[in-house]
């Protein structure tokens, strides 16, 4: 039985859930997600987790903020002008928006707050500062191919 390397395509049914039990994402029934190992897809945590399972086996991780989409950061918002978003667009707190830096990483924001200074967004992750429960079963294992 083939067990999971960096580099592998691996096909998993997921919950991720926070500690509290809320659900936050998940694969729909009969729809395994697929994903190379590795690539960056995953947060480090959960891939370490992955590593060396195999077919058929299944798996239940607490991987811990830091290791997963990072701490909080408070210096991750911004205060942006008005005429960097779409002019017909009416803004509100929760939106989510995604923009371009100047070296062509494409970083996705959430509005905070709109008001006459501009509009405060916060760029961390939104699952960013939860430590996370992963629930996996592992569906089939490919070694070092694309899918």
């Amino acid at each position: 039985m083939s067990r999971i390397g960096n580099g592998d395509v691996v096909s998993l049914y997921f919950t991720l859930s926070l500690l509290d039990g809320a659900h936050v994402d998940g694969t729909q029934a009969g729809e395994p997600w697929q994903v190379v190992v590795g690539q960056g897809d995953l947060p480090p945590g959960l891939e370490r987790c992955l590593l060396g399972l195999g077919a058929g086996e299944q798996g239940r991780f607490v991987v811990q903020a830091a290791d997963a989409y990072g701490e909080r950061d408070d210096e991750a918002r911004e205060i942006l002008p008005r005429a960097q978003f779409p002019a017909d667009v009416p803004l509100s707190p929760g939106m989510a928006f995604g923009f371009t830096l100047p070296d062509g990483e494409e970083v996705m924001g959430q509005v905070v707050a709109v008001s006459a200074a501009g509009i405060e967004m916060d760029f961390n992750h939104p699952l960013a500062g939860y430590d996370l429960i992963f629930e996996v079963d592992i569906v089939s294992v490919r070694t070092g191919c694309a899918p």
